[in-house]
């Protein structure tokens, strides 16, 4: 394909795309984002690509690589087209039966159907599953339909066609107008109005400016903005096109973490593709506008997430923020105007632009308009990717999308917004998630992280597994957030291993607020967050710690002994078998003894007792 030269050739392109669609095919759509991968799809699709060879199957069925389709606990996902059959966790043995069976005789296989754990029904199509059916895939959804190395696939969607949009029939501070309306507000975390930076940035003093996706997510158990640059790259560079129309920008990077291969690899697939299309560089569509997007790599420091430090990495220095006494927007990258969102808010822009403001303006809540992309993680049935609007609640996304809590344990506790998120009891279950609402209560939206925990986490633990994850993180350079979480977690710390006291709590307190108060950036003033939160609402298990000296949960080590129930105990001896520090005795076929001197408390007699004779007490 030649450069497109204009609008009218890229909807033309367009219209022979579409006619060129597999017409009486079967499209074979296979999930190869990172999650599958770790299932082994990458041998799925080149089984699949055999057997379809094998029964001369080429012309009738298409063979179509995509990125994530969200229910991460699935994979292998296999989606067949125009059938909607939904076939989850398919191996390599899997692919001959499909083929035969499903594309050549159109049987369905049962056993690869998705199973209602409540109703025990199979089920045939995606939409039908409860994981999707409350979910709103504005976002994420293309990305079972497209393969993201190929452009054509985004094109044939709609793709680029909100950029001909703003090209050809909106003026620049039309399009900042269009997203002013529509209430988008920037998904990297603080909730911050996307238009009002951009309007910032296009009025801030200088000839050179420059539009940058934030893609460092660090966040533990957050892979949003991952997923979507793996499966859907194009809508990110067509949004970063539209920003950089609206604001006056003729250069813009991505800033991504190395640990991200295959998303920096579908990226600069997605950038070369676009050149070679003329979608990016000089004269883009036979207008004036001219862009280039360049990638820059970083090393994976959680500090990078912030603004200034970001920008301050891409210039090749130390990843350490700035006082914010002066906005990016005026003086960011290289001390010129800067305008920074995260990959997520650029994804947004070509659909508001295209279905307009008062459509997305109707998803959503009074103050946060549309739908945000949460990563569902921890002690959940369904882990995996899901787009909700704003405005659901905490337990429909936990309970009807999730599926609930696993093995029949209780549900504990949600951390929202990461590592600086707060941690949210079940009294608050019905909580509309919103950025204003999780505001309310101590956490906040962050990135779009969401764990999950049940009865048998320790929420102290928590806070302090936190603590420590944010003290290696932090770049140091200012003395509240440095000496700050040094000494909540010297106190926490302490709390766990039973040597607390009372007036820590006030201290803890204390120190959480200055740090809010005084730190140089957002990672030290939400640093707090976990620890103020679960002290609020998990006052009592603080209080176990430190009066009784006592852990609920049986995780703190330092208040925990492991015991033998004598009427349980059939002295089988496998969990003696195993102890590495030879703490266990008794004789054949009688009740065993646990030596609490030599017990060093690694769990492996309790996870190998198969009749649940060891206790922690």
């Amino acid at each position: 394909m030649k450069r497109i030269k204009n609008s009218r050739e890229l909807e033309k392109f367009r219209k022979a795309l579409l006619k060129q669609e597999s017409g009486g095919k079967t499209t074979v759509a296979i999930c190869t984002g990172t999650g599958c991968q770790a299932y082994g799809c990458q041998e799925v699709v080149w089984v699949f690509g055999d057997v379809v060879r094998k029964h001369k199957l080429g012309k009738k069925v298409e063979i179509l690589t995509t990125g994530c389709h969200g229910f991460c606990e699935k994979g292998v996902i296999v989606v067949l087209h125009p059938q909607e059959i939904f076939y989850q966790r398919v191996q390599v043995k899997d692919v001959e039966e499909i083929v035969s069976a499903t594309i050549l005789r159109g049987e369905v296989i049962e056993r690869l159907l998705y199973q209602d754990p409540k109703t025990g029904k199979r089920i045939r199509k995606k939409k039908d599953i409860p994981f999707y059916q409350k979910q709103n895939r504005l976002i994420f959804g293309n990305n079972g339909l497209i393969n993201p190395t190929r452009i054509e696939d985004y094109i044939r969607i709609g793709g680029y066609s909100a950029l001909a949009k703003a090209l050809n029939g909106m003026e620049p501070e039309e399009v900042i107008n269009e997203i002013k309306r529509s209430g988008l507000r920037g998904r990297g975390g603080g909730g911050f109005p996307a238009w009002k930076k951009w309007e910032t940035c296009r009025k801030a003093h200088g000839d050179i400016k420059y539009v940058i996706c934030n893609a460092d997510e660090g966040d533990p158990g957050a892979y949003m903005d991952r997923s979507l640059l793996e499966g859907n790259p194009h809508s990110i560079l067509e949004g970063m096109l539209i920003g950089a129309y609206a604001i006056g920008v003729s250069e813009g990077y991505i800033y991504v973490r190395r640990e991200y291969p295959l998303a920096i690899q579908n990226v600069e697939a997605a950038i070369a593709q676009a050149k070679k299309f003329g979608l990016l560089g000089r004269n883009i569509l036979g207008t004036d506008f001219s862009f280039d997007i360049k990638i820059s790599i970083g090393g994976g420091a959680f500090v990078c997430g912030e603004s200034t430090a970001l920008m301050s990495s891409i210039e090749g220095k130390r990843g350490e923020p700035r006082a914010k006494y002066i906005h990016t927007v005026e003086k960011g990258l290289w001390n010129r105007p800067s305008n920074l969102n995260n990959v997520e808010t650029w994804a947004n822009v070509p659909l508001i632009i295209n279905k307009g403001a008062k459509w997305y303006s109707r998803i959503g809540t009074e103050g946060s308009k549309g739908t945000k992309i949460f990563s569902l993680v921890g002690k959940i049935q369904n882990t995996g990717l899901v787009e909700v609007p704003m405005g659901i609640t905490l337990r429909e996304i936990i309970f009807d999308i999730g599926g609930g809590i696993p093995d029949g344990k209780k549900f504990k506790a949600v951390q929202t917004g990461g590592p600086s998120g707060g941690c949210l009891p079940e009294s608050l279950l019905d909580l509309q998630v919103d950025f204003d609402q999780l505001n309310e209560v101590g956490s906040m939206m962050g990135s779009g992280g969401m764990i999950v925990m049940d009865e048998t986490t320790c929420m102290v633990d928590i806070a302090k597994y936190f603590l420590n994850f944010l003290l290696d993180e932090s770049c140091g350079m200012c003395f509240p957030c440095r000496e700050g979480l040094d000494q909540l977690l010297t106190i926490v710390t302490a709390i766990t291993e039973g040597k607390g006291k009372l007036e820590d709590l006030q201290l803890l307190q204390e120190i959480g607020e200055m740090m809010r108060d005084a730190s140089l950036c957002a990672l030290g003033r939400t640093a707090p967050n976990p620890l103020i939160s679960t002290m609020r609402y998990f006052q009592d298990e603080y209080e176990a710690h430190i009066l009784k000296k006592k852990c609920p949960a049986g995780v703190c080590k330092a208040l925990i002994q492991y015991q033998i129930r004598k009427t349980k105990c059939t002295g089988c001896a496998a969990c003696a078998k195993l102890c590495p520090e030879k703490a266990i005795s008794g004789k054949k076929d009688q009740p065993h003894e646990i030596d609490p001197a030599k017990c060093i408390k690694c769990g492996i007699c309790k996870d190998t007792c198969q009749y649940g004779a060891i206790q922690v007490i």
